[in-house]
């Protein structure tokens, strides 16, 4: 009777597979003495001041239901912050809404506003969260390889797009800086991205979960040139070291959050009471809680880059976030999907096939530095041995 079952279940998860990035990274776990470099998890702890709020929290018995869009205190400490840091000005009553982590907010984002058929373009390579979801809400992943022009989205490539697919496009998906690739966007591109959507009937789901972990440039926001059109999302569990925490952060213009708010509520009712407070406190006392995180990132990408590049990868310079994109070198195994898993076996050094993130990614590994340099250097060693053998 269940397999029976199973064909009238919803017809799009017949289009879904299990997230083989994590596939893979159980696979790599069971094997011994292996170095890591599979998740998007920093490996900071996070800061004691945030964790001693949550404590208190406890104490206090603040262990109720929050109110569904958050609590007022942490939309109001999460709207000062996007202030602060990024001129996005949002009021925290009416268009801010906390979410159970970012992938909540994805969901809650493209759920809200798409209907059967609709187009949603995605630039790829790209976390492919963005492409899983618009396919359950049986609307189309157009998706756009941006692998030939610096791992950006131009202007031009945006406008055919939309020439190419016409009015059934409802959305793009921007995510800078990007997850696989650490690329990220200036405030003028995003600018003429935004001309060639103002106006039209078409939302940028734009996420800046790693807007804290800008290397080289402020971090720059669509907000700040299409706020009337721009669905924004962050949170904290990349600034703060906050993964398993669990809070995202959602805003828009009022009347669009009010239809947000909708799917929110049905979908999780609310985040944990404690961890907002724990939020909150990131958000007010931790502005700068970042930046040892970030300065340490940065050593670790200038090493990677450094010893790749001198084993003949072709690397991406990351200018944001903690991934780094690698093209496989001539002379090794070029399916990046079989490469990983003889990596893995022979060297004991796991990393991401970049085919997992969508057209343009095929023959390239991403590598998350989110672990420490003393890893980082082992794996190299391991690495560097490892190519040695296979060109020989």
């Amino acid at each position: 009777m269940g397999n029976l079952l199973v064909s009238h279940m919803k017809k799009e998860l017949s289009l879904l597979q299990p997230s083989d990035i994590r596939e893979f990274d159980a696979y790599a776990s069971k094997i011994p003495g292996i170095i890591k470099f599979t998740m998007g998890e920093p490996d900071f702890n996070t800061p004691e001041h945030i964790k001693q709020a949550a404590i208190k929290s406890i104490e206090q018995n603040q262990t109720h239901y929050a109110p569904s869009n958050g609590t007022l205190e942490l939309r109001k400490a999460a709207a000062k912050f996007l202030a602060t840091k990024y001129q996005q000005n949002y009021d925290p009553t009416s268009e801010v809404i906390i979410t159970n982590g970012a992938t909540e907010a994805i969901y809650t984002a493209l759920t809200s506003i798409l209907n059967p058929g609709d187009k949603v373009i995605i630039p790829t390579p790209i976390f492919p969260l963005y492409i899983a979801i618009t396919t359950l809400n049986q609307a189309e992943p157009v998706l756009v390889d941006i692998s030939h022009t610096g791992f950006k989205l131009t202007p031009k490539r945006l406008q055919a797009e939309l020439v190419k697919n016409g009015s059934a496009v409802k959305a793009v998906v921007l995510n800078y800086p990007c997850n696989p690739t650490g690329v990220t966007y200036s405030q003028a591109e995003l600018d003429q991205l935004a001309a060639v959507l103002k106006g039209k009937p078409i939302f940028a789901v734009c996420d800046e979960i790693y807007s804290e972990l800008n290397y080289d440039q402020p971090h720059a926001s669509m907000v700040k040139a299409l706020r009337e059109q721009t669905i924004l999302l962050n949170g904290v569990s990349k600034s703060h070291a906050m993964t398993g925490w669990r809070i995202g952060v959602l805003c828009a213009p009022r009347e669009i959050t009010a239809e947000l708010a909708k799917v929110h509520q049905f979908t999780i009712t609310t985040t944990a009471t404690m961890v907002q407070a724990a939020a909150e406190e990131a958000f007010k006392n931790g502005l700068n809680d970042s930046l040892p995180m970030k300065a340490e990132y940065q050593k670790r990408r200038d090493y990677l880059c450094d010893k790749l590049t001198a084993l003949g990868f072709e690397c991406v310079k990351p200018q944001g976030a903690f991934y780094l994109f690698a093209k496989i070198p001539t002379g090794l195994i070029q399916d990046d999907q079989k490469f990983i898993y003889d990596l893995a076996a022979k060297a004991h050094v796991a990393v991401i096939s970049g085919s997992s993130f969508g057209p343009g990614g095929a023959g390239y590994l991403r590598i998350s530095y989110a672990a420490s340099l003393e890893n980082i250097q082992e794996a190299m060693r391991r690495l560097d041995k490892y190519v040695t053998e296979q060109r020989n």
